[in-house]
């Protein structure tokens, strides 16, 4: 019965978008004198609302112009703008609006596709350590978040004071590629100040030590005996999922509420990077919030974290951060 049941409703379903829709967009038309673009565009303010339903009227259209109107180079977006308005019939003459919101939802649309392409270019580009750009952006990191510290080699155990798991640092990036290292160091490079207070919450003790004062004991010995029993969690490793997570964010078009509403034509490489950050700046205070016992947890509070993102991403006014500057989203002081 169940299966009847659900075949009916299908069936219903397909009726619906095949003709009843297209049928009510005809009378709404005649009735109106607008057809669905304009309609979209006169009754939703600029963003994720107005840019997300143009985007799906595109998609859905039966006409191949509009259809691929989704996929043309940003340069050719103002003569498709033409095109479409030709189409339609609308004089652009009585409707001059019309046609600077369509172009400005369209770079956005083609804009996003852009930005998946450029960011999943450096997810699968891996680090090269005999490529001196990849070297330099390494040693870069270093000098940010460790800049009264010389590093001792380029194979050292003082990788771990940053967040890394081993002596070389390159193994940490093999599933991010180099937009794990591309993201770690524009945090570090632009908001530097929260990068190195997230840095050093991540290493201080949760709990008051009971070992002597470090005076009493070899220097080593002291502060692996602290990082050990450290907050819990990483600050590169997480700095490389957190990128993990953005990326999924964009790759599945969850983010595009957000760069719709923050960006006013094409999302750029910069607003991606400042996504990551502020990112990773709520997952610090929620990892804070959830008060894990051990590093074990991590996944399930990663898990708990995404969910939350993605919950307030439906929310098609919604824009992350809006006005984006890391030192103005004050952190939990631990």
């Amino acid at each position: 019965m169940k299966h009847f049941l659900r075949a009916v409703t299908q069936f219903f379903v397909f009726l619906y978008c095949k003709f009843l829709w297209r049928g009510l967009k005809f009378v709404v038309r005649k009735f109106t004198g607008r057809c669905e673009l304009q309609r979209i565009c006169y009754n939703n303010k600029h963003g994720a609302r107005r840019t997300l339903k143009i985007e799906s009227s595109l998609r859905y259209s039966k006409n191949g112009l509009l259809q691929s109107a989704l996929s043309v180079h940003p340069d050719k977006v103002e003569k498709t703008i033409d095109d479409i308005m030709s189409l339609k019939k609308i004089n652009p003459d009585t409707n001059p609006q019309l046609s600077i919101s369509l172009q400005a939802s369209l770079l956005q649309i083609v804009g996003y596709r852009n930005l998946v392409m450029e960011v999943e270019k450096l997810r699968r580009e891996p680090y090269d350590c005999e490529n001196p750009e990849h070297e330099d952006m390494l040693m870069k990191l270093w000098k940010e978040l460790r800049a009264d510290t010389p590093l001792t080699g380029r194979i050292s155990k003082q990788w771990c004071e940053i967040g890394f798991q081993g002596n070389d640092p390159k193994t940490d990036f093999r599933g991010m590629g180099l937009l794990g290292l591309h993201n770690l160091l524009y945090f570090a490079e632009h908001d530097k100040a929260t990068a190195l207070q997230m840095l050093n919450d991540s290493l201080q003790p949760k709990h008051k030590s009971s070992h002597p004062k470090q005076s009493e004991i070899d220097k080593a010995e002291w502060e692996q005996k602290n990082l050990d029993k450290a907050i819990g969690y990483s600050f590169a490793i997480v700095g490389i999922n957190i990128t993990d997570l953005t990326h999924a964010l964009l790759v599945s078009g969850a983010l595009k509420t957000h760069l719709y509403n923050v960006a006013p034509e094409m999302p750029s490489l910069l607003q991606f990077q400042q996504t990551f950050c502020y990112l990773m700046q709520e997952f610090h205070r929620f990892w804070i919030e959830e008060d894990p016992s051990d590093i074990m947890e991590f996944n399930r509070v990663r898990s708990k974290f995404h969910r939350r993102i993605l919950r307030q991403l439906k929310n098609p006014d919604m824009a992350l951060c809006p006005h984006f500057s890391a030192s103005d989203l004050h952190l939990v002081n631990l």
